[in-house]
């Protein structure tokens, strides 16, 4: 199984990096896992609708770039299905059973993602209603990668 997590942006927060570095090794002997940062688009605090568009757009292409045609596409979005851990594990199972080998998580920047990306996901995953950091995002789901391998091998993890 290959995993890849594709962000925007660079993570810079030290904490952040060593919890994902501690998951990422964790996860090493279940699947193999690439983590690939897009460049964010530089814009300014306040933009038009246009202006933001434009941002997405282009780090839309810079994702879609990075994603191979055979791979099956999760895009992170606060509108997707929210799943259990239990419900995450069984569908990460599911297409491992039939044969989808490659799965890409995509996390957008702060204006979120552009329509292109979405329209190429597969699905859309929400974690929760609520906002967070997309550098925190990025922790919170190979935390959840992780504890998804875990429960397809029955193997005990907390609660």
């Amino acid at each position: 199984m290959n995993i890849s997590i594709i962000s925007v942006g660079k993570l810079k927060e030290k904490y952040l990096k060593a919890g994902i570095e501690e998951y990422t090794k964790r996860l090493g002997s279940y699947a193999k896992i690439a983590e690939i940062e897009v460049a964010d688009e530089k814009a300014p605090e306040q933009l038009s609708e246009a202006d933001m568009e434009i941002v997405k757009k282009k780090e839309g292409d810079r994702i879609l770039a990075k994603v191979s045609p055979d791979a099956y596409v999760i895009a992170l979005a606060i509108d997707g299905k929210m799943k259990t851990s239990e419900g995450l594990a069984k569908d990460i199972e599911s297409l491992m059973t039939y044969g989808r080998s490659k799965i890409v998580f995509v996390i957008g920047g702060s204006l979120g993602l552009h329509d292109e990306v979405l329209k190429r996901a597969d699905e859309k995953l929400s974690f929760s209603k609520m906002t967070f950091p997309h550098q925190l995002m990025k922790l919170i789901l190979v935390e959840q990668v992780y504890r998804a391998f875990r429960i397809m091998k029955n193997e005990p993890y907390h609660k």
